[in-house]
């Protein structure tokens, strides 16, 4: 795992982006909606790389002051090796630096693995949103952050 790296969003990285996507999501994102955050001037979206190739991205976007976590995938020959935890961190230390004071996200209701990741680093269940994903109308749980600013990342 030490070759693996974080880097910002390239137009390059797209292609690759798009058949984790397709495999990790059941509502995948367009390639337009992921060319949109090449210049997101108000967001911070991060690809991992592995020995040359994509193996995960993530985003967040910077509102006033919240760190919204609009998406993060890992490819799925690569899970369960820490690299969406790593990658977490890299935009929380982003969003932290950035002057954010809490972070949020959505989580597919079914996604235990996703949902203990996000409780580890200190995210609290607030709120479901009953059919909010589009393709199957599953729920999500809302999380939040709070105290972005004296967060901490927690110990493997």
């Amino acid at each position: 795992m030490k070759t693996l790296r974080f880097e910002p969003l390239q137009e390059s990285h797209i292609p690759a982006i798009l058949e984790i996507e397709k495999a990790a999501n059941s509502a995948p994102w367009s390639e337009r909606s992921f060319k949109n955050e090449l210049d997101h001037k108000h967001g911070v979206f991060l690809v991992g790389i592995l020995q040359g190739n994509v193996v995960a991205y993530g985003g967040v976007w910077m509102v006033v002051d919240e760190a919204h976590v609009t998406t993060i995938a890992v490819a799925e020959e690569q899970r369960r090796q820490g690299i969406g935890q790593r990658l977490m961190i890299e935009l929380m230390e982003k969003a932290k630096k950035a002057g954010m004071v809490c972070s949020t996200l959505e989580v597919r209701a079914s996604n235990e693995a996703a949902i203990k990741m996000y409780e580890k680093f200190g995210y609290i269940v607030t709120a479901i949103r009953r059919g909010y994903y589009p393709d199957n109308k599953e729920d999500a749980v809302v999380m939040w952050l709070y105290q972005l600013e004296n967060w901490e990342p927690p110990r493997s």
